[in-house]
């Protein structure tokens, strides 16, 4: 069973995650969950996926979900978020294509209709997987 890293998008209210094995293979899950219940969401995934590191956003409230993180039982790494919210979008609508007149509309104006922040955890994840680094958290 190979180890997985999980992404973490942190934000005030609710925080995505992305679960992958490497940087090419679609996601093991991926959720947003409200930070209550983040750990329970978390922990039967972690279970089943040994984890190798926690790729978590530098951006909004990251310190206050670090401290969720800490239970996990692997090492944090902070990973720059620069463009993951741009990025995520058109993630999210390459998987999700529009249809019917919405096709018509260009992408660059449209919005996902649901928050994106699982997609992107799935980009933190990613750029963890790829490039390797990130500071561990003291």
């Amino acid at each position: 069973m190979s180890s997985a890293v999980l992404g973490i998008d942190p934000g005030t209210r609710k925080v995505g995650f992305a679960l992958i094995t490497d940087a090419k293979s679609p996601a093991l899950a991926m959720g947003i969950e409200s930070l209550d219940g983040l750990f329970a969401r978390l922990e039967p995934l972690v279970t089943a996926h040994p984890l190798r590191a926690v790729a978590l956003g530098g951006g909004t409230n990251a310190d206050t979900v670090r401290g969720l993180l800490a239970n996990l039982g692997a090492p944090v790494h902070v990973i720059d978020e620069t463009d993951t919210s741009y990025r995520a979008r058109a993630l999210y609508f390459a998987d999700h294509p529009p249809r019917g007149w919405r096709r018509l509309i260009p992408l660059g104006l449209q919005l996902p209709p649901r928050p994106i922040d699982d997609y992107a955890a799935l980009l933190i994840a990613r750029r963890y997987a790829e490039r390797g680094f990130g500071a561990p958290l003291p």
